[in-house]
């Protein structure tokens, strides 16, 4: 499976791959993250994994020359998935997800209906974005796919977990948005105190555990527990 290339500017460039977002693609645009960081890590100023793209900027022309003559020519073997299945607790109280009872009804569906076509999949992370921490998750079941609010709220709780056309995520910190909140985990998504400010990493897993509002209440865990599937 070779990328197809597209120049955005003199500096800057793309992989991309005109393809839906799948575990067997990812495993390929992991392949090649490692390539670029450890082959051409002292001509980029950045790189960026996307779900069907890798965004590069060029420290100069002549680097991205280069680049567009030998990669379309070179081939990556998919690098193996990571195993590790993250359990993040999440209190679905009415209290905590303002938009839960509402995106039921719009779903023709009951809230413990909602709740556990929420928690069944599990979902597959593929990059951060929008704020340090924030997972992009693939795996949303269908029918839990909503357009994103006319009008974004201004505060979303730190923590809230929230449904925005075909993703779900949680956000790592207090910020405007314009998702559908349904919840809210009580875990720690980005601490730039640790030395691992993420705990989690591109390829990893994420399983939502139903909590009542007692236990998110008392929870003490800043990381949640994982188990390798």
């Amino acid at each position: 499976m070779k990328p197809s290339y597209i120049q955005i500017t003199p500096n800057l460039g793309e992989l991309l791959w005109k393809l839906p977002p799948s575990d067997e693609l990812l495993a390929l645009q992991l392949a090649y993250m490692d390539f670029l960081q450890t082959d051409w890590a002292d001509e980029l100023h950045s790189l960026r994994l996307g779900f069907t793209r890798i965004s590069l900027q060029w420290k100069s022309s002549i680097s991205q020359e280069k680049f567009n003559r030998l990669v379309p020519n070179h081939q990556m073997s998919p690098k193996p998935l990571s195993k590790k299945v993250w359990e993040i607790p999440v209190c679905y109280a009415l209290e905590l997800g303002e938009d839960l009872n509402e995106l039921a009804k719009e779903k023709h569906m009951s809230v413990e209906e909602l709740i556990t076509l929420h928690t069944s999949p599990t979902y597959r992370i593929h990059f951060f974005g929008f704020l340090p921490g924030f997972f992009y998750l693939n795996g949303l079941h269908p029918l839990l796919h909503a357009p994103r609010k006319p009008i974004p709220r201004l505060s979303v709780p730190s923590g809230s977990v929230a449904i925005g056309g075909s993703q779900t995520g949680i956000y790592p910190r207090e910020s405007p948005g314009g998702w559908h909140l349904i919840g809210q985990s009580p875990v720690v998504l980005f601490d730039p105190q640790r030395s691992s400010p993420v705990w989690a990493k591109s390829g990893d897993q994420v399983k939502f555990m139903p909590i009542d509002l007692a236990k998110f209440q008392s929870w003490s865990y800043d990381i949640p527990t994982f188990y390798l599937s």
